[in-house]
């Protein structure tokens, strides 16, 4: 996995935002045994620690579940996961439209802009 940080947000935010667009996206598949805590940690070049709040939460808000002597797993729940993927891209779509709002753009505007995108034009 590529991980990509900024300095604008938490570490562990990012790595939970991450993970969860990696289930998602399909990169990590439902029931699908995650990498070790350390081996993730690892990967991205971030704390052990920092790593295991990222997964406490992801398994909290029920995307992975552990199984006590073989790991992590991500959920095989379709309907959590389809559910997280509206989330993102309600969260996505706000921020696109904030940042068109900044650029002095309207709503109407903004609806025209993302048609004539889509449209490939």
């Amino acid at each position: 996995m590529h991980w990509q940080f900024s300095n604008d947000m938490p570490i562990y935010t990012q790595l939970i935002e991450q993970i969860k667009v990696a289930i998602v996206s399909g990169v990590f598949l439902p029931g699908e045994r995650l990498p070790s805590v350390r081996d993730l940690a690892v990967d991205a070049g971030v704390n052990p620690n920092t790593m295991q709040r990222a997964m406490a939460e992801l398994e909290r808000d029920k995307l992975v579940f552990s199984q006590r002597t073989s790991g992590r797993y991500v959920t095989e729940d379709h309907m959590v996961i389809h559910a997280l993927k509206a989330d993102l891209a309600r969260i996505h779509v706000a921020r696109c439209v904030e940042a068109l709002e900044r650029l002095g753009y309207t709503r109407e505007d903004i609806l025209d802009v993302l048609t004539n995108s889509l449209k490939g034009e």
